[in-house]
């Protein structure tokens, strides 16, 4: 490679200065490059895994959004009317509290049984929760669903990075991304279809059909080398897999119920932070312990990883402002009905996976941190711009906001994840996923409750002097007191409306202080050139040897250059 040629034409030998020295750049390469087994697969086998890796993305994000257009009729059906937000915050639980123990599963027993298994029991919380009797069963089961959700999530991404070498990883990234917001609009549509036309249990059976085919193309398609035989047995570390399920739980909860079920200094809000920062100190204890620890140390050793991890956990922080006030704005404000204040919010998914897909064309030249420098810059600016909009304003206003956010949050999320997976070897690839979409999913757990007190902060604030008495004081009760107008008077509706456009603007200040956190971690941690592990091209597949099932994906430590093409 001539020293410091780069065959994969990117940025794939960018050389930094990790922390820790020996733990950073130097340590990744010797436990990477020694333990990397052949590639999953050949290119002409790519495209069932490819399907299955897609159908598997599907599950898992559509699943997130499907179910809130029926709750009406689940709850009309099943009663618990207090306790129904558990539908999704029991879901988001076990997605987020699972992702570091499959991510480390699957360095250990590799991917194929950790997806299998994690298909098998999404199915299976899907099954039951179709055939739930009462509310409290409902959110069990979607518990268990989730449970299936969280391998789906991190097993998928990292069977993705797996599959390619470096230069083609943006093209798969891209396809996974336009899935997912693909059903991000399409969730409420499919379920309030079903919910109004034939009946609400569906949604979770149409789960049973597209999963089969995802498990029949893992099953047969999937194949996993040889690796070779370990000198001990691997040893699970069950209490440290406990400790972190249970810290998450308790944190995840004391945010979702914060300020909703009961007030943010309570005693049961006040009880669950110190109690999940007494088992944070017992994780971090046991972890240390362990053999083979769930979250290594590692992981926020080694400047790269944790800077990626601290930036998209702080991306998702922001994304609370649109996916969660921006339908709110749109119909309490512009006075939308729910299908065009979801047009107003999906034309961000438009823009999002076409500038993933051309990311590649900047970080092939600048670099990975570069290019998510200029993207959450321009998304900085573009979340500053939205309380600029004027009161009311127009529908487009605030969906050129959303489609220009896309477009900026495209080029910042795609070459950091491609970036960090490309840092490690496969012993390491799918902890490493899992630490950055745990910290995503943290963000955006954080994001609702400090945006929620915000929001309705702002609004407490701002109908002190409402000029009609027993006007509601929070988001919610004022959005759906605007659904009937009729019942309050002119300067009343007109005020509230101010009210929510000035809450929603605090918000919006408030995510492009999360975009300033984002890039105050690449610029002062993230080092300047990504330690990347080259992949050798020995042919025109981009590093795979077709000469039959067992492909070759040949990897070299990255040597230090200034990570440009042929440099």
């Amino acid at each position: 490679m001539g020293g410091t040629e780069a065959r994969d034409g990117t940025d794939g030998t960018e050389a930094g200065n990790d922390a820790g020295g020996a733990d950073g750049a130097r340590g990744t390469h010797a436990t990477a490059v020694g333990d990397a087994p052949a590639a999953l697969t050949t290119p002409r086998g790519r495209r069932p895994v490819v399907a299955a890796l897609m159908l598997g993305m599907a599950l898992a994000a559509i699943d997130g959004t499907i179910v809130s257009t029926a709750v009406p009729q689940i709850v009309g059906d099943l009663g618990g009317f207090t306790v129904f937000s558990w539908l999704f915050s029991g879901y988001l639980l076990a997605v987020t509290v699972t992702l570091p123990v499959y991510g480390k599963l699957s360095d250990t027993f590799g991917r194929k049984p950790v997806l299998i298994a994690g298909i098998i029991l999404f199915l299976i919380g899907s099954l039951l929760c179709a055939a739930a009797w009462n509310m409290g069963a409902l959110i069990a089961f979607r518990v268990i669903q989730g449970l299936g959700g969280g391998a789906l999530q991190g097993t998928v991404q990292t069977i993705a990075a797996d599959l390619y070498p470096l230069k083609e990883r943006p093209r798969i990234q891209a396809k996974l991304s336009t899935v997912w917001a693909t059903s991000a609009v399409a969730g409420p549509v499919v379920g309030g279809l079903l919910a109004g036309y034939a009946d609400w249990r569906w949604i979770f059976l149409i789960n049973l059909p597209v999963g089969a085919i995802a498990l029949w193309l893992v099953v047969c398609h999937l194949h996993e080398p040889a690796r070779p035989r370990p000198k001990t047995r691997p040893r699970i570390d069950w209490a440290g897999a406990l400790a972190v399920f249970a810290t998450g739980t308790l944190l995840l909860t004391a945010l979702v119920q914060g300020g909703v079920a009961w007030p943010w200094l309570s005693a049961p809000s006040l009880s669950l932070f110190a109690a999940s920062a007494a088992l944070a100190a017992l994780t971090v204890v046991i972890e240390r312990r362990a053999a083979e620890p769930i979250i290594p140390g590692w992981v926020w050793r080694r400047r790269t990883i944790a800077s990626v991890n601290l930036a998209l956990g702080a991306m998702g922080l922001l994304m609370v402002a649109p996916t969660v006030f921006l339908p709110t704005y749109a119909q309490s404000v512009l006075g939308l009905g729910p299908i065009a204040a979801g047009f107003v919010l999906s034309v961000m998914t438009l823009s999002w996976p076409v500038s993933a897909a051309l990311s590649d064309r900047v970080y092939n030249r600048i670099g990975f941190r570069l290019t998510a420098i200029i993207g959450m810059s321009a998304a900085l600016l573009i979340l500053l711009a939205f309380p600029l909009l004027p009161h009311p304003g127009e529908p487009w206003q605030p969906a050129l906001i959303m489609l220009l956010l896309g477009a900026a949050l495209g080029l910042f999320q795609l070459p950091l994840i491609v970036g960090v997976q490309s840092t490690v070897g496969w012993a390491e690839r799918g902890t490493t996923t899992a630490s950055v979409l745990f910290c995503r999913q943290v963000g955006q757990s954080i994001g609702a409750a400090v945006f929620g007190a915000v929001a309705n902060s702002v609004l407490a604030a701002r109908l002190l002097d409402a000029p009609a008495p027993g006007l509601p004081d929070d988001l919610d009760a004022v959005a759906r007191a605007l659904e009937d107008p009729g019942a309050l008077s002119a300067a009343a509706t007109d005020h509230l409306r101010r009210a929510v456009d000035a809450a929603v603007d605090y918000v919006y200040i408030g995510a492009a202080g999360a975009a300033a956190l984002a890039l105050l971690a690449l610029v002062v941690l993230a080092p300047r050139r990504f330690p990347v592990i080259t992949e050798t091209d020995s042919d025109e597949t981009g590093g795979y040897e077709t000469g039959g099932e067992g492909a070759v994906l040949n990897q070299t430590a990255g040597s230090e250059s200034d990570g440009r093409p042929g440099v």
